[in-house]
């Protein structure tokens, strides 16, 4: 190797971990991104180490000759900067209509986890691009225990994130990936694929927004659609209120849906 490419190499190599160096004792660039409230992201994008949030949710759908009612808990944080790590288990109660026996057993439906990685944001067109994996350990519904494996099968969801700015107020993002699922009763594999989308004004100045996202699900020989309207609003420091109602667009089983998604970042001062 000629002695001129040696020092070039080496000073290239200290110029990167100088960089590195720089950007560890410093917070790295963080663009705010309205984040969908019914398909909720992990965490913010660029999200900054020590960064905590608690969601809980409450939901109601009509599904015809049934009504569900959903609650969820979800626990998310940053252990590193632009990661973001995410715990939730989700539970479905469910209520005949007119006295009828159609409705599914209610159900702690899964134990999840989630990670997620802002591999890249840019200031200079106001993006964020993450990669993120999330993992549902299914569980058996409340009238099976006992009689059934308590664990029934393993749900595969691998995903990216795409969010733009667009101007000073208004908000784009993309959130889509496959689900696989393995029951492990069945030797067959179901998967689909979502695409969902969202639009939002945030009010200048505070963390407040209106907005629509649009769920889409693709399966082999089906295809869905729901409408989310959308509201946010900030009821204290640290403390937010989402409001969703659904409407199918294409969909067999679902009519109106509800969901109200509560945030709450201990220690996180705006």
């Amino acid at each position: 190797m000629p002695r001129h490419s040696f020092f070039v190499y080496i000073t290239a190599f200290f110029s990167c971990i100088n960089t590195f160096a720089q950007e560890e004792g410093s917070q790295p660039v963080k663009i705010e991104h309205a984040e969908p409230l019914y398909i909720d992201l992990i965490r913010d994008l660029g999200a900054r180490k020590g960064e905590k949030e608690w969601n809980f949710g409450f939901g109601l759908t009509d599904n015809k000759k049934y009504d569900s009612y959903h609650a969820l808990v979800e626990y998310e944080f940053a252990p590193a900067n632009r990661l973001g790590v995410e715990f939730e288990v989700p539970f479905t109660y469910y209520a005949s209509q007119n006295g009828t026996n159609d409705a599914p057993s209610s159900r702690i439906e899964s134990v999840k986890s989630a990670i997620q990685w802002t591999f890249l944001v840019s200031e200079k067109y106001r993006s964020s691009f993450a990669l993120g994996y999330i993992n549902e350990i299914i569980l058996a519904d409340i009238e099976s225990y006992g009689k059934e494996p308590f664990i029934g099968g393993n749900l595969f969801n691998p995903f990216l994130v795409v969010a733009k700015r667009l101007g000073s107020n208004f908000h784009s993002l993309v959130y889509t990936g496959p689900r696989v699922e393995k029951m492990f009763n069945e030797k067959e594999w179901k998967s689909n694929y979502e695409v969902n989308t969202s639009f939002h004004f945030m009010v200048p100045q505070t963390r407040n927004f209106v907005g629509l996202e649009v769920n889409k699900e693709f399966a082999a020989k089906d295809f869905s659609m729901v409408a989310r309207p959308q509201l946010r609003v900030s009821i204290a420091d640290n403390m937010l209120i989402g409001i969703v109602t659904g409407i199918p667009i294409v969909s067999e089983g679902e009519k109106l849906s509800s969901f109200l998604r509560l945030i709450w970042e201990p220690g996180h001062d705006h």
